[in-house]
C-alpha cells in the first residue's frame, strides 16, 4: 500500500542498522547518538531493528503502576524496569520481537506527526500481510491490532528540530506469558498476540526483518542502504 500522503525525494538514502540483542539502556543511547547527528545532518534516517533483553517500560510513574507484578517476581524471571520518554503507556521488549527504532527528520515530510504513525503501521501492516495476514489500525489506539489483539505497538518521541526516535515492538515470538505480569499499553479490555501465533507456524526474525526494512524503504520513499555498527561516525 502507498504511504499516507509521503513527500520525499525519489531514492533518498536512508541506513537500515540491525543491532541483534542489546539492553534497553545502551540502546536508548545509541538512540540519542542518532538523533543529535541526524540533527546535525551527519547521518540519513536511519532505521534501526533488535530484540532487547526482557524489560518493560513506561514514561511516568502513573503508567508504571500498570506493572502488576512485584518486583520479586519481575527479578525472578530476569525482567528489568526502565522509564523512557516515549508516548503511550507500559509496553513489553524482549527475545522474539523485534523492535524497531525510526531516527527520521520530519521536516521532510511537512512536520506532520499524525501522518508519520500512520505510515510506521502501514509499515507493520504490509509485512504482517506477506504472510496472508489481514491486520489494522483502531480509531483511537495506536498500534497495528488483529481483531481485539494487538501484534505490534507503537510509541514514539520528537526531538527538537522535528527527529523521531523509539518506534514500534512488533511481537514475533516472544514469552507471550510476561504480558500476564502488566496491562499491556493500559488497556484492560484488549489481548495482544504474536506474528508466529497468527501464522500457525515458525517464523524467522530475520526474514522479518528483511520485509519489514523493505516496507520501510517503501513507504517513506528510501532508498535502504544496510549498515553494520561499526559504520556508524562515531
Amino acid at each position: 500500500m502507498r504511504a499516507v500522503g509521503t513527500v520525499m525525494r525519489e531514492g533518498e538514502k536512508a541506513w537500515v542498522l540491525d543491532m541483534g540483542r542489546m539492553g534497553y539502556e545502551e540502546a536508548f543511547e545509541l538512540q540519542r547518538r542518532c538523533v543529535a547527528a541526524r540533527g546535525r545532518d551527519e547521518i540519513p534516517d536511519t532505521f534501526i531493528m533488535l530484540e532487547h533483553n526482557p524489560v518493560f517500560t513506561a514514561n511516568r510513574d502513573v503508567t508504571l503502576q500498570n506493572i502488576i507484578a512485584p518486583r520479586d517476581v519481575l527479578a525472578e524471571k530476569g525482567i528489568r524496569v526502565c522509564k523512557t520518554d516515549r508516548g503511550g503507556d507500559v509496553t513489553y521488549h524482549g527475545p522474539g520481537q523485534i523492535t524497531g527504532y525510526s531516527i527520521m527528520d520530519l521536516k521532510q515530510q511537512g512536520r506532520d506527526l499524525h501522518r508519520y504513525i500512520r505510515n510506521i503501521e502501514q509499515v507493520l501492516i504490509d509485512t504482517i500481510a506477506d504472510f496472508g495476514i489481514a491486520s489494522g489500525r483502531d480509531s483511537i489506539n495506536p498500534g497495528v491490532w488483529v481483531g481485539m489483539e494487538k501484534v505490534a505497538a507503537i510509541g514514539i518521541a520528537v526531538k527538537s528540530g522535528w527527529i523521531t526516535m523509539h518506534g514500534f515492538g512488533f511481537n514475533i515470538h516472544p514469552d507471550m506469558s510476561h504480558y500476564q505480569l502488566i496491562i499491556a499499553c493500559g488497556l484492560r479490555d484488549r489481548g495482544v498476540t504474536s506474528l508466529q501465533k497468527l501464522a500457525g507456524c515458525e517464523v524467522d526474525i530475520a526474514d522479518v526483518k528483511e520485509k519489514l526494512s523493505r516496507h520501510y524503504g517503501t513507504i517513506f520513499n528510501r532508498a535502504m542502504q544496510r549498515i553494520a555498527p561499526e559504520d556508524l561516525p562515531w
